[in-house]
């Protein structure tokens, strides 16, 4: 269904081509994960498929790739669309219509599918997906997780024989995701659609697979085999599998039911080792469970225990981070807004309601944060997470309740006066980044703030060391943009960090380095809430666990007490451990006097190249896409 016959492909700026000599071929009728360090070339291996690649992103692209028959060389993505449905990491980049019903109709249309067939097959997807009430509602007033399901449905409706899926369940609560990867199981065992999926939370899909294609490193071959094959030598696996790395299980179970047929002998060594205290005791000492080990820290450079380092001792060194915070002096706009949070808890909310377009989204909300906590606001999509996030930094005013953020009430507060009260990283960073270079990015940030020329620029290099001035933010990864917007926004050194879904579109290594920095900035005495679906995210981070259901706080608590006693929420080694309040494998390894295993394979890998792409023909099987 699928072939690559020795394809490259080369953007301009780069030292070399992203992907290199791929040849290999696709099974037809089976799910394929694609997996592999960020950076490595996975969009670009899908858009390959889709004829994206290069005829609508550009870029030099050697060898030959062909779909059904079709050489996407000579055939735009148009001339594919009949055979080939992609989404995209970015629902909102794929709509057309502004109404689901009509979205979902679209792509029949354009196909020119009878009406009888288009109404019959729009009303299968609603089902399907679980879309059936929103089917009237404007896409503008979805949530991101709603808004990622219509995305799949109106790709789904032309009923494609191949379905190409970068991240797709990126942005869905976990019980949207299961019901999701359902329906692409369905699409693959009933109907024998191939699917092509690219996606970093591997603990949700690899159990899925029918086989696995890694691609280890920029410009590495392939290799394409059996899911336990694979994540036996990969980079990036899921807790599960470093768990039994750890434990020393043969074969590496892929399924939380497998782990726990294994793990009686790993639970007796838990309960019998070591002192009596609570699992969650352990987790100080212990770096992230998804933390390649021995790397040196992306915020100091320096190795565990050092500047910067994901785990600490009882007495950390203060990261660098940390202590650029500290060092610059309160901003200098004349509301001094930096001075009132250490006065007042960052965030004190009672009987908090919201109300948008006459729905009551948010109602008796009490939520207290105090410095130096960590919360993780989880929920279904549409629980409220992100409505409460944005109603505590001032952009929704509450219909009623009370609400101050440190000190102040932030609807009725300018926002010179809270940018050193509470700052917000939304879902999508590209929301905050509107200059043409980081430098621009860095000179509007410290000027918002208040505070001296190359505050910001010195937050981006302790981020970022290898970004340089005139980088454009469109050509940084996913990972890197949210760093970006991370210095941005404690460019002003704010009380209250509030972050929306951050580890979407990050993979494990990734993830290990923004836990790195929340811990430095929350030992610093920032108070930190994150609305996340990230049920390993939470478990390594955070303090407390708030979770939303109807726009109601439901669950308030420690972390390891809530999210053991939620069958949707628990982490994987929790569900293996049970009932014990084992949460990462950090816990375990710290509890058993073990390592965490170590991580095979490339730990750093160069940002992703330039978007300015070479046109023209091109010596041998060559085919290149329009310049932007």
């Amino acid at each position: 269904m699928i072939r690559f016959e020795q394809v490259s492909v080369t953007y301009d700026g780069s030292s070399a081509p992203t992907l290199r000599d791929v040849d290999l071929t696709v099974p037809e009728g089976e799910l394929t994960l694609l997996v592999g360090p960020s950076g490595v070339g996975k969009s670009t291996l899908l858009g390959a498929v889709s004829g994206l690649v290069p005829h609508f992103t550009g870029g030099t692209l050697r060898g030959r790739v062909t779909v059904a028959g079709r050489d996407t060389r000579t055939h735009p993505p148009r001339e594919l669309a009949d055979v080939v449905g992609t989404v995209g990491q970015n629902p909102l980049a794929h709509f057309v219509t502004d109404v689901v019903e009509d979205e979902l109709a679209y792509g029949m249309e354009s196909l020119g599918l009878p009406p009888a067939v288009m109404r019959r097959r729009v009303e299968e997807t609603l089902d399907l997906l679980g879309l059936n009430e929103l089917r009237d509602r404007p896409i503008a007033t979805l949530s991101g997780g709603q808004q990622q399901r219509v995305a799949i449905g109106s790709v789904l409706t032309p009923h494609p024989r191949v379905l190409v899926l970068d991240e797709p369940t990126s942005a869905l609560d976990p019980a949207a995701a299961e019901e999701v990867l359902a329906v692409v199981q369905r699409l693959v065992h009933d109907l024998g659609t191939t699917v092509l999926m690219a996606e970093h939370r591997l603990e949700r899909v690899v159990q899925y697979a029918d086989k696995v294609l890694l691609i280890p490193a920029p410009g590495a071959a392939p290799v394409l085999g059996e899911p336990g094959d694979v994540m036996a030598v990969s980079p990036v696996h899921p807790p599960v599998v470093a768990l039994g790395r750890l434990a020393g299980w043969s074969p590496l179970p892929l399924t939380v039911r497998d782990a726990r047929r294994a793990a009686p002998a790993l639970r007796s060594r838990l309960t019998g080792t070591g002192p009596a205290a609570r699992p969650a005791d352990a987790a100080a000492s212990a770096p992230p469970a998804f933390e390649e080990p021995e790397a040196p820290s992306a915020v100091a450079g320096e190795g565990r225990g050092g500047e910067g380092a994901l785990g600490g001792g009882p007495s950390p060194r203060p990261t660098l981070l940390a202590r650029l915070l500290r060092r610059r002096g309160a901003p200098t706009t004349p509301a001094a807004p930096s001075a009132a949070p250490a006065a007042s808890e960052p965030v004190t909310a009672t009987a908090l309601a919201v109300r948008r377009a006459r729905r009551e989204i948010l109602r008796s909300v009490d939520l207290g944060v105090a410095p130096g906590e960590t919360v993780a606001l989880m929920g279904r999509n549409g629980a409220g997470k992100s409505t409460l996030l944005s109603t505590l930094v001032g952009m929704l005013e509450p219909s009623s309740g009370t609400l101050t953020v440190g000190g102040a009430v932030p609807h009725r507060t300018p926002p010179a006066d809270m940018v050193g009260r509470v700052g917000l990283v939304p879902q999508d960073p590209r929301d905050l980044l509107y200059a043409d270079t980081v430098a621009a990015e860095c000179a509007a940030a410290d000027a918002d703030a208040g505070t001296p020329p190359g505050t910001c620029r010195e937050l981006v290099s302790a981020l970022l060391p290898d970004v340089s001035d005139d980088t454009h933010p469109r050509d940084l990864s996913e990972g890197q943009r949210l760093a970006l917007a991370l210095a941005l926004v404690l460019t002003a050194r704010p009380a209250l960090l509030l972050l929306d879904e951050p580890t979407r579109g990050l993979d494990y290594a990734a993830k290990a380095r923004l836990v790195g920095i929340l811990r430095g900035l929350a030992a610093d005495g920032h108070a930190i809430v994150l609305a996340t679906h990230d049920v390993e995210l939470a478990a390594e981070l955070a303090d407390r666990v708030v979770i939303l259901a109807g726009g109601e706080i439901v669950a308030d608590g420690p972390t390891a007490e809530v999210v053991v006693s939620s069958p949707a929420f628990a982490p994987q080694v929790a569900k293996v451990l049970a009932p014990g309040h084992w949460l990462t494998v950090a816990q375990v390894a710290a509890r058993l006097g073990a390592a965490p295993p170590p991580v095979p394979g490339p730990r750093d890998h160069p940002p992703r190249p330039g978007r300015t792409y070479r046109s023209g023909p091109t010596p041998g099987h060559a085919a290149t896409g329009p310049t932007p």
